[in-house]
């Protein structure tokens, strides 16, 4: 249900029941008091006059794990990944500790699947390249206006240029809008 504009008041006429309903109690129940239901919520704009409530979601894998694959994939411990109901819009984080056997690069991506389907890429993620066993630890942000508002879920993938990846303390969070 959406929230409606209130009526204008006239003098000496009768303020119905039905009119207090949709006026006063309807509008009400749709602030955002009136739609919290989860601590640690927050609320996003998804259509004219409504709100919808958010809950931001955040995982990790902190096994140190490793790959070869030079395209996108899954560690032997998958993700980490997490589920959230979102509108067309979300910040994505993803952090993680990275090296590389060679001279090559190891990455660390996301793709999204459910409401949504977009492949893991490069541009947003973050990565490490150069001189075998310089390992560090890095984070990356993407802004998504790309999103079909539904449930959605992300999930950290990786990939070298060459050489062998080591992955370890992997973390995604998601703030859904």
């Amino acid at each position: 249900m959406a929230w409606s504009a209130p009526m204008t008041a006239v003098a000496s006429s009768v303020f119905t029941a039905a009119q207090f309903n949709t006026f006063i109690r309807d509008n009400l129940n749709e602030t955002a008091p009136g739609k919290a239901t989860t601590a640690g919520s927050h609320f996003a704009v998804s259509g004219i006059n409504e709100i919808s409530e958010r809950l931001s979601q955040t995982a990790s894998v902190l096994t140190s794990e490793t790959t070869t694959a030079t395209g996108f994939t899954d560690l032997t411990t998958v993700g980490p990944s997490v589920t959230v109901d979102t509108g067309p819009c979300a910040l994505v984080v993803v952090h993680g500790s990275m090296e590389n056997s060679g001279a090559g690069s190891a990455r660390m991506g996301y793709d999204v699947s459910g409401a949504t389907t977009i492949a893991a890429a490069d541009n947003r993620g973050v990565g490490v390249f150069g001189v075998a066993g310089a390992g560090a630890i890095h984070s990356g942000v993407a802004w998504h206006t790309d999103l079909t508002p539904g449930s959605n879920t992300f999930t950290a993938k990786y990939r070298v240029s060459a050489g062998t990846g080591t992955f370890l303390s992997r973390r995604i969070v998601v703030v859904p809008m």
